[in-house]
C-alpha cells in the first residue's frame, strides 16, 4: 500500500481537483491511503474565524465563516451532480459544528477554540474531493481523522498516542482500504479521548502522512507539492534555488529543524523506523522524477539557505548578576517545556541568556511573566533568522552584507545568524 499527501495548493481550484483525480486515476490497481489537506487559504480564512470569535466579534465571524462556506459551497455546485445533495448535508453538519461555537462565548484559551474551528478546513475539502472522484468513477471511502488519531490535549501542537492510534487505524481504517482500494482522510488533525478537535501544527499533514505509513507499513509515501522536488532554498525568496534529487533522513531532519517548510519536522522518524522512502513529486507534472529521501549517505551536497521571519530576541539576566549556572537553566528549560516553547536559537553568558522565537505572542507573554522571577526580561521583536546548512564563506557574508547582526553560531556544517529584517 501506499500513501499519498496532496498539500492545499493542489486542490485550491476546480482545475486541481480534476488533476489530482488525473493522477490518483494513474493508480488504479494499487492500495491508496490518500491524506488531502483544506483548500488553498481556507486555513488562513479559519483562523481569522478563529482570531474574532476570540475577541468577541461574533458577528465579524460568523460573516467570515459564512465566505468559507460559500467558497465551498461553490465548489460542489462546479464538481458534483449526482451526490450533490449528500454531500451537501455532510458540509452542513460540520458547518454546525462551528456555528454552534461562534454563537457563544469563549471561557477557554484561544488554542482550544483554534483547532475546534481551524480543524474544519480539511474535513470539508476531503468530504467534496471523496464525493466528486467517486462521481468521476475513482473508487473511494471517507473516513474521518479523528475516529483514527487520538491525541493529548496540548491545542494546536497535540502529541499522538501511538497505541491507541495504531489500534484504532487497523481497527476503522484498514477494512476500507480492502473493501475499495482507496480512502481519503484529512492530515493535520486529531482528537482528544473526550472527542475534542486536535491539531497537529501548521503543516502537520505530513506528519500525519508520515504516522500512516509507519501503522500500516507503507511501501512508500509520497508527498505532492507545487515544486520540482525539494530544493535547496525558497525559490519564492531565492530565484536560483536548485532542486535536490537524493537526500537521506539525517538531512531531511537538519533541514526541518531548522525551519525548512517543505517538509514537516516530525514527519521523518516515523518513516526512517520502518525505513519508508518519502517522495517528493510535482503534482503539475508527475512524470518529474522530484527528490526521493531514503536511508543512504550523501556527499557533496549544495549549501541549504532557510529563513525564519517573524523571530522575537530575548534577553534574560539574572536579577542579582550571578552566574547563569545549573538552577536558572533549569528552571528556564521547565518553562520552555511547560508552555510548550521550542527555541530557535539559545546562547548562554555568565550572567545572561539570549534566546531566539517564534513569534507567539501570549506564549511569549507567559514565559516572561513565569521567567521574570529569575531574570530581568527584555522582548525585541522584528528579527529573521537565518541557516545555511553546508556554508560557505562568501554566501555567508552576501547574506548579511548591511545587516544588523544580533547573534551568530557556527559549527562545521551548519551557521545560523539572527538580524534585524530591515537593513
Amino acid at each position: 500500500m501506499k500513501v499519498f499527501k496532496f498539500g492545499g495548493a493542489s486542490v485550491n481550484s476546480i482545475d486541481r481537483i480534476r488533476n489530482v483525480a488525473e493522477i490518483l486515476s494513474g493508480y488504479g490497481d494499487e492500495k491508496l491511503l490518500v491524506i488531502i489537506s483544506a483548500m488553498g487559504k481556507t486555513t488562513n480564512a479559519l483562523e481569522k474565524v478563529a482570531e474574532a470569535f476570540y475577541a468577541g466579534k461574533k458577528e465579524e465571524a460568523l460573516e467570515l465563516f459564512r465566505q468559507v462556506k460559500v467558497v465551498h459551497d461553490d465548489m460542489v455546485k462546479y464538481l458534483i451532480v449526482k451526490n450533490a445533495l449528500a454531500t451537501e448535508k455532510k458540509l452542513n453538519d460540520f458547518y454546525t459544528e462551528v456555528e454552534w461555537l461562534l454563537h457563544d462565548k469563549p471561557v477557554r484559551e484561544y488554542d482550544y477554540y483554534y483547532d475546534q474551528i481551524v480543524c474544519i478546513g480539511e474535513l470539508l475539502s476531503t468530504t467534496i474531493i471523496s464525493s466528486f472522484l467517486n462521481e468521476v468513477g475513482i473508487a473511494n471511502e471517507w473516513i474521518d481523522v479523528r475516529d483514527c488519531f487520538r491525541t493529548d490535549d496540548n491545542f494546536r501542537d497535540a502529541d499522538i498516542d501511538m497505541e491507541i492510534t495504531t489500534a484504532q487505524v487497523q481497527q476503522n481504517l484498514l477494512p476500507l482500504v480492502n473493501k475499495t482500494g482507496m480512502v481519503i482522510t484529512q492530515g493535520f488533525i486529531g482528537a482528544t479521548d473526550e472527542n475534542e478537535s486536535t491539531t497537529l501544527g501548521r503543516e502537520g499533514s505530513d506528519y500525519t502522512a508520515a504516522i500512516f505509513a509507519n501503522i500500516i507499513n507503507a511501501e512508500s509515501l509520497t508527498i505532492w507539492k507545487d515544486v520540482k522536488g525539494v530544493m535547496n532554498a525558497d525559490p519564492r525568496a531565492f530565484p536560483s534555488a536548485e532542486i535536490i534529487s537524493e537526500l537521506n533522513y539525517d538531512e531531511v531532519i537538519e533541514m526541518a529543524y531548522y525551519g525548512a517548510q517543505v517538509i514537516h519536522p516530525k514527519t521523518i522518524k516515523p518513516l526512517q523506523n520502518k525505513d519508508i522512502p518519502l517522495l517528493v513529486k510535482c503534482f503539475l507534472d508527475p512524470d518529474l522524477p522530484g527528490t526521493i529521501i531514503h536511508n543512504q549517505s550523501l556527499k557533496n551536497l549544495p549549501p541549504i539557505l532557510v529563513i525564519k521571519k517573524d523571530q522575537v530576541f530575548v534577553q534574560l539576566h539574572t536579577k542579582d548578576f550571578s552566574f547563569v549556572g545549573e538552577k536558572p537553566m533549569s528552571g528556564l528549560y521547565t518553562l520552555f517545556a511547560n508552555l510548550h516553547i521550542r527555541p530557535n536559537l539559545i546562547q548562554t553568558g555568565a550572567v545572561s541568556i539570549q534566546v531566539c522565537l517564534d513569534h507567539r505572542a501570549e506564549k511569549i507573554e507567559k514565559l516572561a511573566h513565569a521567567a521574570g522571577d529569575i531574570f530581568d526580561v527584555e522582548i525585541e521583536k522584528g528579527f529573521i533568522l537565518l541557516t545555511i546548512r553546508h556554508f560557505q564563506k562568501g554566501l555567508l557574508e552576501r547574506m548579511t552584507e548591511g545587516r544588523q547582526i544580533r547573534l551568530l553560531q557556527q559549527t562545521s556544517e551548519t551557521v545560523q545568524v539572527l538580524m534585524k529584517e530591515s537593513v
